[in-house]
């Protein structure tokens, strides 16, 4: 069995509660947890943790491969090693010696499912007794007597030239039980080197790490994936209620019912218009306020009153219009009449205050903003 376990403590000093805090829209451990359930050659995923509101963030999400597991607060204090929790785990357990342990670190969360697919394949060539993750490091480095470490400061190289020096990045570490066991340490006998991309180096540690982790993430990881996805996309459709608006219902001394749209939503509609995108709202609520909006933004479909998978259907069939297919249109919506269409589409989003079980669909975009707030435009720009 292969197992990958990630420890998370709820007692983050420089960062509270970190390991949930929204790292580019969704928890940070969510990232590695996500990668790993996509990840074939792991069998289980252990989230070691000592709080009450990580477990309920995970346990949120319905993964399939991922258990919690409540370490002790002996193992989840300031001074505690993580091969300390890390034992805790394999003796309350009862792994068998032969089992591959991986440790993951919810604080490096570029790592994606190629990287431990690659490491384990690596590591089943039997080469090795352990394997770390190291990054290429391109920095020249001196000791403290004044004498350079790495190279030759008379002859001093290109970078191209350069072979520069592996710093370990923490990203995982792939041992077994027994090697564990043994020696009481993440690494031991023969380590093996898996080596990752040069953008994967930094972990959260500080706040500034995190700004520096975010923009690294939309630029090497979220921006390839979402163009490669975007060029593709030929239809834009968005809930109404909790994603267009903040999902209130407002109401005057007349009895007349209110709504409040974001002009910005508006702007991002149309702008995917002026590219060629068509552009629809498809709505479970049957509303006269929901239809003028429409008209007023000139949406190419509206749709309403569609319920109990009426708006996969109603998708659909303006596919069929269109003469496409559901994995060339794009959705937002927050909530679980929504689920069924964002689980189909080819590119599916959500506000940032959507219900645990929208976010938990697998591939779903997180947006940072709330609805009625800007979250239409800021997946609108996403594809544009």
């Amino acid at each position: 069995m292969i197992i990958a376990f990630i420890p998370v403590r709820g007692g983050s000093k420089s960062i509270p509660l970190k390991n949930i805090k929204p790292f580019c829209g969704k928890p940070l451990v969510c990232w590695n947890i996500e990668a790993l359930e996509n990840c074939p050659e792991v069998d289980q995923i252990v989230v070691a943790t000592d709080s009450d509101k990580i477990e309920e963030v995970v346990l949120n999400h319905t993964y399939k491969k991922t258990k919690i597991y409540r370490r002790s607060a002996e193992n989840a204090c300031d001074t505690a090693s993580t091969e300390s929790v890390m034992l805790e785990y394999i003796n309350a357990a009862q792994l068998a010696s032969d089992d591959i342990f991986m440790l993951v670190q919810a604080t490096s969360p570029l790592t994606q499912t190629k990287h431990f697919s690659e490491a384990l394949r690596m590591y089943a060539n039997k080469k090795y007794d352990s394997i770390l993750t190291c990054v290429r490091n391109y920095r020249f480095f001196w000791n403290a007597d004044g004498t350079s470490m790495n190279y030759d400061y008379r002859n001093r190289p290109r970078r191209q030239n350069f072979d520069g020096m592996l710093m370990e990045n923490g990203a995982f570490y792939i041992n077994t039980v027994k090697n564990i066991t043994a020696s009481q340490n993440r690494l031991s006998g023969k380590i093996g080197v898996y080596e990752m991309p040069e953008y994967t180096a930094t972990e959260i540690d500080e706040p500034d790490d995190w700004s520096i982790l975010e923009n690294l993430m939309r630029r090497h990881i979220l921006n390839n994936t979402n163009n490669a996805q975007a060029q593709n996309i030929k239809l834009f459709l968005t809930d109404v209620d909790g994603t267009l608006t903040d999902g209130g219902m407002y109401y005057s001394e007349n009895g007349d019912e209110l709504k409040k749209f974001n002009t910005r939503d508006g702007m991002g509609l149309q702008l995917l218009r002026e590219k060629g995108i068509k552009v629809g709202i498809v709505t479970s609520e049957t509303r006269e306020l929901n239809r003028r909006r429409a008209e007023k933004l000139k949406l190419d479909f509206f749709s309403q009153g569609q319920r109990n998978g009426g708006k996969l259907e109603a998708a659909k069939a303006i596919c069929a219009q269109l003469g496409i297919t559901l994995a060339e249109v794009a959705y937002i919506g927050d909530d679980v009449n929504c689920y069924e269409l964002l689980s189909n589409v080819g590119m599916a989003a959500c506000p940032a205050d959507a219900t645990p079980k929208v976010k938990s669909i697998e591939g779903i975009r997180i947006m940072t903003h709330k609805g009625g707030e800007g979250c239409v435009r800021e997946f609108a720009e996403m594809l544009l």
